[in-house]
């Protein structure tokens, strides 16, 4: 398990923890204040946790098109996707975002699934002009999300351009070069900065003293509940489908081949799974990963994260998991153990305005 830059260099009271296969600082205070100014402020945090590998070579745009679900082929520079890996079979090995940097291919991943990838990858580069480099000693990068994030980003001195989800800009801040991304968030002003290791300090320094807030990954995991998003190894594994994880946006049926193809377009033809992923508001005491999910004693589905979401008020049990079709409607309750389970829409969106007043 590796360290990132900021863990390495983390204030006294600050905590470590690991989170998606590298240690940083799991929280700066507490998770619950942390996560307030993530939904009403503006947060900043580590992403070290993230592996950054560069494709060249002239066959790279033809070959990873070739290896993921979303279309690389027409990804115009600055641009970037989110897309699966997936067995012949159509099972997801693993997810990422790739960027086109125009004269190169840039994915992003979590340090937990990097090797696993990097070793698919290897093994299917037969004769194909495709070069692999981990970028991790070169380049990582910090988050900044929250309202106010686009405030604090030019008291720090930067210009924030008007950029659309996932697209990306360089630039020079202070004599670093950057690049600046706009995170897949829809809901909120979400950023990635992407730099230099060494010029990090500098950068996090500067964050600061613009009033950014700085947050660890027990408040990114709350707020990743809260918004839906599921994540690889916890939500997702290698046993399911890509529409059973409702990421269409992962998906592109007009591309051409890729590895799993087959199964994909046979689900779409066919119109759809037997299970989903979706929302729990919870009634009772909170549910642990693994608790199955039942009606009238027979098992309909399985809770795969839980967290109790900060309110102005309060707090607010809350679950995502995966549920049968035909038992999926909102507003259907369900048993989880203990509790009661009720089945609502994602992003939590009531919570999140709550947890913002």
């Amino acid at each position: 398990m590796s360290v990132t830059v900021l863990a390495e260099k983390m204030p006294v009271a600050a905590r470590r923890g690991e989170y998606r296969g590298a240690e940083t600082v799991a929280a700066y205070s507490d998770a619950r204040s942390e996560f307030a100014e993530m939904v009403s402020g503006c947060a900043i945090y580590d992403l070290g946790w993230r592996v950054k590998i560069e494709l060249t070579g002239k066959d790279r745009v033809r070959w990873l098109n070739s290896m993921v679900t979303n279309n690389i082929r027409d990804l115009a520079a600055g641009r970037g996707v989110y897309a699966f890996v997936l067995t012949p079979q159509g099972r997801i090995m693993g997810d990422l975002y790739a960027y086109n940097r125009g004269e190169s291919l840039l994915v992003d991943t979590d340090q937990s699934q990097a090797p696993k990838l990097l070793e698919i990858f290897r093994r299917y580069i037969i004769m194909d002009k495709v070069e692999l480099s981990n970028l991790s000693d070169k380049l990582t990068a910090i988050g900044v999300t929250g309202p106010k994030s686009p405030e604090v980003l030019r008291r720090a001195g930067f210009e924030v351009p008007q950029l659309e989800t996932l697209q990306l800009a360089e630039f020079t801040w202070k004599g670093i070069n950057l690049m600046l991304v706009r995170a897949e968030s829809e809901r909120r002003e979400s950023y990635e900065i992407w730099l230099a290791p060494e010029n990090i300090d500098q950068l996090w320094a500067a964050l600061i003293k613009a009033n950014a807030t700085p947050v660890g990954s027990e408040a990114l995991e709350l707020y990743r509940i809260a918004t839906g998003v599921p994540s690889y190894g916890r939500d997702i594994h290698d046993r399911d489908l890509p529409q059973e994880t409702e990421q269409m946006r992962a998906l592109s049926f007009t591309k051409g081949c890729y590895i799993g193809q087959e199964i994909v377009e046979r689900i779409r033809s066919r119109g759809s799974v037997h299970r989903a992923f979706t929302g729990f508001l919870i009634e009772g005491s909170l549910p642990a990963p693994g608790t199955k999910l039942e009606v009238d004693g027979k098992e309909v589905g399985e809770i795969t994260s839980a967290a109790s979401l900060p309110l102005g008020n309060g707090e607010r049990p809350v679950a995502l998991g995966y549920i049968r079709k035909e038992v999926a409607a909102s507003g259907k309750v369900l048993e989880a153990g203990q509790a009661r389970a009720r089945v609502t829409e994602l992003p939590f969106a009531e919570i999140l305005e709550s947890a913002n007043s």
